[in-house]
């Protein structure tokens, strides 16, 4: 048996104990919710959640872009190297979420593959600058995609600023409206509040998912973005007068109806993001040596992984 298949075997062997400890530690994120404000019995919001996981795949090739080539440029590296750094990332990723579970600590996955991915680049990068006698620290840029990477660790600290902001003020708004005459402003803005609540639930699923889209066409993709506003003007619309007949005829609870959906789309947004922390990786090692293997003879030390420049598909 080749050492690379090996290693592929150990990155997908890797890839399920990365999936039990970081679905142990995200899975919290999209349950909490549904679960503390007791929406529905536990195996419909199970249901709802595996549905929103299920689907949110088939959105996710746009965060396998990072493990790709978002850190680093995997046209300077040759498919030994590459095949070092993935299997790295794996045990660094599943030993420090394993570590986090146990001491009952939450932490991003997110965060945990980015600098996985940049720690184990740096590191074979450094390697290999000292073995070249015409390079120096200063080429590090050329294997380090430091601009993507710095963008990427800016939206992470972004995000938890975005997050605080906006719940806050969610928040207020949604209890300035509905604390005080509980009944009465359920009544009256109920169906309204819905209709705007999951409006925005669909502008994040539908506009901003079909950019990592795996099935959608580019021209499906295009009309999508150019029509953004008629799609949330109707979906407003729609979800409003749905919601305001479900009211009217089987007395429905809105608040309830507004967290399940919200579930969906939270399980929707973790198969789309952190689902790929754990099988990205892998994925990625399996095609580069699936691509070395194509070749017969091929020299796993000089043999490139210009390929994985290209878009993911």
């Amino acid at each position: 048996m080749s050492i690379y298949l090996l290693m592929v075997i150990i990155l997908f062997s890797l890839a399920v104990s990365g999936l039990v400890v970081g679905v142990t530690n995200d899975a919290v994120n999209f349950l909490n919710s549904a679960r503390g404000a007791k929406a529905a019995k536990n195996w419909i919001i199970m249901t709802i959640a595996s549905l929103g996981v299920l689907i949110g795949t088939t959105f996710s090739s746009g965060m396998m872009e990072v493990a790709r080539k978002g850190i680093f440029h995997p046209q300077e590296f040759y498919f030994y190297e590459i095949m070092i750094i993935y299997l790295a990332v794996m045990f660094t990723n599943v030993i420090l979420l394993d570590v986090y579970n146990t001491l009952a600590l939450p932490t991003s996955t997110t965060v945990s593959i980015v600098f996985s991915l940049l720690g184990a680049a740096l590191a074979v990068s450094l390697v290999k600058i000292g073995r070249l006698p015409l390079e120096s620290i200063s080429d590090l840029t050329k294997y380090i995609n430091s601009d993507k990477a710095l963008a990427i660790m800016v939206g992470i600290l972004l995000s938890v600023i975005i997050a605080f902001a906006v719940g806050t003020i969610v928040q207020f708004i949604t209890r300035m409206i509905f604390t005080f005459k509980y009944e009465k402003g359920l009544k009256r803005y109920g169906a309204i509040w819905g209709g705007l609540c999951i409006s925005i639930i669909t502008y994040f699923i539908l506009v901003k998912g079909a950019n990592g889209s795996s099935f959608m066409t580019a021209e499906a993709k295009a009309w999508i973005r150019a029509h953004t506003w008629l799609i949330l003007g109707f979906s407003f619309l729609g979800w409003t007068i749905i919601i305001q007949i479900l009211r009217w005829l089987f007395k429905i609870n809105i608040s309830r109806m507004i967290i399940l959906i919200g579930t969906f789309s939270l399980a929707f947004a973790f198969a789309g993001n952190d689902l790929v922390n754990f099988i990205g990786v892998p994925l990625e090692g399996f095609k580069a040596f699936q691509a070395f293997s194509a070749v017969p003879g091929a020299d796993p030390h000089t043999f490139s992984m210009n390929f994985m420049s290209g878009a993911v598909k």
